[in-house]
Formats: C-alpha cells, sequence, structure tokens
C-alpha cells in the first residue's frame, strides 16, 4: 500500500514541481539582480565551498575513498527545490529585502543546477568505479 501512495504522490509531485518553478520565475524582479551586482555570486560561491567542505567532511567515517567522497561533494551541488519553496516567502511575509532575497534563491538555482549537472557529468567516470558486490 505504501508504494501505490508513494507512486500516486510522485505523480502529483511532477505537476507540483513544476508549479513551483513556474510561480517564483514569475516572482522574481530582474532588476534586483542587475542591482546587486556580483555580491550574490561571491556569496553563493563562497557558501558552495562551505557546502563542498561539510559533505566531504561528514563522510571521512564511511566506507568511501577519497574520490567517492569528492563525488558526492560535487552531486550535492544543485540547489533547486528548497531554494524555490523557500526563496519566495519573505516577499510573502513583507519583508522588506524579500525582492532580494528571492533573487539570490533564484540566482543560486540558475548557477548551482547545470554547475552540478556539468560537474557528475565530467566527474563520474574519473571517480566512480562500477562494483558488483552489495
Amino acid at each position: 500500500m505504501a508504494k501505490r501512495i508513494s507512486g500516486k504522490y510522485a505523480k502529483i509531485w511532477v505537476a507540483a514541481e513544476l508549479l513551483l518553478f513556474v510561480l517564483v520565475g514569475a516572482q522574481v524582479n530582474i532588476g534586483y539582480a542587475r542591482d546587486a551586482g556580483m555580491i550574490p555570486v561571491y556569496l553563493i560561491a563562497i557558501s558552495l565551498l562551505f557546502r563542498i567542505a561539510g559533505v566531504y567532511f561528514c563522510l571521512i567515517k564511511t566506507r568511501l575513498n577519497q574520490k567517492e567522497r569528492l563525488f558526492c561533494a560535487i552531486a550535492y551541488l544543485p540547489k533547486a527545490t528548497v531554494q524555490a519553496a523557500i526563496g519566495g516567502v519573505p516577499l510573502a511575509m513583507g519583508i522588506a529585502a524579500g525582492d532580494a532575497i528571492l533573487t539570490v534563491a533564484v540566482l543560486a538555482i540558475m548557477i548551482t543546477a547545470p554547475l552540478g549537472v556539468i560537474g557528475i557529468d565530467l566527474t563520474h567516470k574519473r571517480l566512480l568505479n562500477r562494483s558488483m558486490s552489495s
């Protein structure tokens, strides 16, 4: 029964996720991104460095080797659903910096999603080995 319910929720989530990204995209004020300049990009880059280090260090005591840990850190780069879901909350609450927060959240999606996909695609063959053991 759990598998059946999970399958139904997965189908609902596909439509909900599409709606979520469309609505968030509709709320973004491109002028804020232009006015902010490179500061949000630097902030996102620094945050990603801490995220990579955090993932890597969290995996130290696991059975993963160094290459696998590095791949996990790269695979963890993409940020999207959470940013889309909570990025607009400050704007909806009427917080003065709501537009700026939403813009940085969307900018994080636009930077990290392709970066993560490209990183995964370029490194998976070198960093991961196929193992038939379970």
